[in-house]
Order: structure tokens, then C-alpha cells, then sequence
């Protein structure tokens, strides 16, 4: 399976834990609460706070979704890993709050272990790889170089 497949596949994978579990947190906030991992979580009017973690993570998954689908790859891999910091952030909350360290580190730390990876691996395959050469004669008006992620570098006489 190609590099590429491999990342649809994981990405949609985020994609589709990520909407679901949001999507959980907005219809029956406290039946999908006790699975975040803190000991205690919001109750009567606190309760909303659920609703705002629900919304952020389906938010989270339409961005992913919206660059997966317009194929916008590289973009992809910077927000997977951008976005795995609310993960960690997410397992350092329920931490620091006396909460599951199995949930904290086996649900959101490894989330987000797995989105960095998947993040790096979609910056792998969008790569570009920039061949320089040695000219011997002054090199014709308008080259253009393009390396490392689009940067151009024009080439030709002063």
C-alpha cells in the first residue's frame, strides 16, 4: 500500500472518530462525559461546556475534512499536527485534574502521538526535493528553482 493511501486512510480515520466523538458530546453530553477521563465533569448550567468541546471537535474534523477532500495535502499534515496539540492538551487536562491516567494516555495521548505521525507522514509524501546543479556557463534567464515546499529561488544573471 503506498504512502499515500496509507495517509487517506488514517486521516480519514481522525476524521471520523473525531466528528463522531464530538457529535456524542453535543447530542448526550453526560452519558459521553465520564469517557474524557476526569474524575468529575460539569453538571446543570456547567453542563454546557460539554456542548463547546462537542462543537470544537467537529470543527477540528471538517477542517481535516475540507483538506482532505480538495486535496490539499501538505496543508493536511501541518493541521494534523497543529490540531494534535488540543489532544495533548486534552490528556494534560485530565492529568492535571486527578483524572484517568489510562484515559488520559491511552485515549488522548495516543490520539495525539498518532496524529503527529500521521501529520509528519503527510508532510513525507508531499515533500519536494530540490536538485542543484553545477552550470558551467551562466544559466539562461528565468530559471526557476522550485524547492522545499514551493519556495522559488529565480537563477539568472544580475
Amino acid at each position: 500500500m503506498s504512502l499515500k493511501k496509507i495517509n487517506t486512510v488514517l486521516t480519514a480515520a481522525f476524521i471520523l472518530f473525531i466528528l463522531w466523538f464530538g457529535t456524542e458530546f453535543i447530542l448526550s453530553p453526560e452519558t459521553t462525559a465520564p469517557g474524557f477521563g476526569l474524575p468529575n465533569w460539569p453538571s446543570g448550567d456547567g453542563a454546557g461546556f460539554l456542548v463547546i468541546k462537542g462543537i470544537r471537535d467537529v470543527v477540528l474534523a471538517l477542517v481535516l475534512g475540507i483538506l482532505l477532500v480538495t486535496g490539499h495535502r501538505r496543508a493536511l499534515g501541518w493541521v494534523l499536527l497543529v490540531e494534535a496539540l488540543a489532544a495533548y492538551g486534552d490528556m494534560t487536562t485530565v492529568l492535571a485534574h486527578h483524572g484517568s491516567v489510562a484515559t488520559a494516555l491511552g485515549v488522548h495521548g495516543l490520539t495525539a502521538t498518532l496524529m503527529v505521525v500521521n501529520g509528519l507522514l503527510m508532510m513525507r509524501e508531499t515533500r519536494k526535493t530540490c536538485v542543484i546543479g553545477v552550470l558551467s556557463q551562466s544559466p539562461p534567464s528565468g530559471l526557476l528553482l522550485e524547492c522545499f515546499a514551493g519556495l522559488a529561488l529565480a537563477v539568472g544573471p544580475a
